[in-house]
């Protein structure tokens, strides 16, 4: 947070050095200031935070899909040899360790046939089944395979320029869209057996919990990696950055005038999916507009009147572009008001005296006419 007495202290600094927003900013200040009415804050929701400095991570963006894990995979067999009695699970239903899963009644003789019961070897999701009632058992066939799902893989294709950057015990951030956004944590195992020369990319393996089993083999997953923290960097939310490459700029609240904001163009380094680092162009404590600024880039120069605003807030007057008017400008603007004033006083005295001679014109046709009547 920074301390109040530095808010005096910037807003100087930017009337002061070279490289501040301001003064960079060559465009004259009713170009690049849009003055509002509170009405018009209002309507578009505008709200601003503090650009800071604080810790910043640099972050990766990959695509992936889970997959189990090589030791979560188990069948189900049958020793003996007969025929299936009963079934008591079925394919995508879970078990645990010992339940029994089947019945089977064996061809060794007895009246009835000795039955066999099968159980689970293991706890986990069934994801195949080739028991059916009736069914011929021999004892070389799978008749079920099961998927410890407690703990997947999230196997992600991360561009072989970043692979440096997966060190043992990194996180990721992972979201599986088919269970909503929430936000899950991952672990970083190892890299894939191989990579993809034409995509450029290799498989990086990450260990997810899965304590719900509600992730699946083959749902698609969205990662993100950090790739890099450092401590005192000045950033902004994203949401505050607007316009294209080429073109990077943001609203800033003005220091003298409320309601009104200025574009400030700014230059942008490293970004994560919350925020982006600002290089040049801001400085710690310069209020920036988040929500509402898209709004603000159509919003021309506003709904107030920059000169007048000016003028209120520092006692003097001040030109439409925004520049305090000096002696000269101040005298001639008098004079020019005098003359407008005696121009317009002129005006209207001759505007009177036509009408009064239009008028008296007017009585005398009629005094006129009605001697001539008589």
């Amino acid at each position: 947070m920074i301390h109040p007495a530095m808010k005096i202290i910037f807003p100087l600094a930017l009337a002061l050095a070279l490289p501040s927003a301001f003064a960079a900013n060559t465009q004259p200040r009713n170009e690049t200031t849009i003055v509002l009415d509170e009405n018009a804050v209002k309507n578009l929701g505008i709200k601003t935070v503090e650009a800071e400095e604080s810790a910043f991570d640099r972050t990766l963006f990959a695509l992936g899909e889970v997959e189990h894990t090589c030791e979560s995979h188990s069948v189900l067999s049958s020793r003996a040899a007969g025929r299936i009695a009963e079934v008591l699970f079925h394919k995508g239903e879970l078990v645990t360790k010992g339940d029994v899963i089947a019945r089977i009644e064996s061809r060794q003789a007895g009246n009835p046939p000795p039955i066999i019961e099968l159980k689970a070897p293991a706890s986990g999701l069934i994801t195949d089944s080739q028991t059916h009632l009736g069914a011929p058992v021999e004892p070389d066939a799978t008749l079920m395979e099961i998927l410890d799902l407690s703990t997947v893989w999230i196997i992600a294709k991360i561009p072989q320029n970043d692979a440096s950057n997966l060190n043992e015990g990194l996180t990721a951030k992972i979201r599986v869209p088919a269970i909503g956004n929430k936000e899950l944590t991952a672990k970083f195992l190892r890299l894939g057996v191989g990579a993809d020369p034409q995509k450029g990319t290799i498989d990086a393996v990450f260990a997810l919990p899965n304590p719900n089993n509600k992730l699946r083999p083959g749902m698609r997953a969205e990662l993100t990696l950090i790739a890099s923290h450092r401590n005192a960097v000045l950033s902004i939310p994203r949401e505050a950055l607007q316009g294209d490459r080429s073109n990077r700029f943001v609203f800033i609240k003005d220091y003298e005038i409320a309601n009104s904001f200025v574009r400030v163009p700014v230059l942008t380094g490293d970004q994560n999916h919350e925020r982006v680092e600002i290089t040049s162009g801001l400085y710690p404590g310069d209020e920036v507009v988040t929500h509402g600024a898209y709004a603000l880039s159509f919003a021309g120069k506003g709904s107030a009147s920059l000169k007048e605003a000016l003028d209120a807030a520092h006692g003097h007057p001040h030109n439409e572009d925004g520049t305090e008017m000096t002696k000269e400008q101040i005298a001639a603007a008098k004079n020019s008001e005098s003359h407008s004033h005696s121009h317009s006083a002129l005006v209207t005295t001759l505007s009177i005296t036509c009408a009064l001679l239009f008028i008296a014109v007017l009585a005398m046709a009629f005094i006129i006419r009605k001697r001539l009547k008589a």
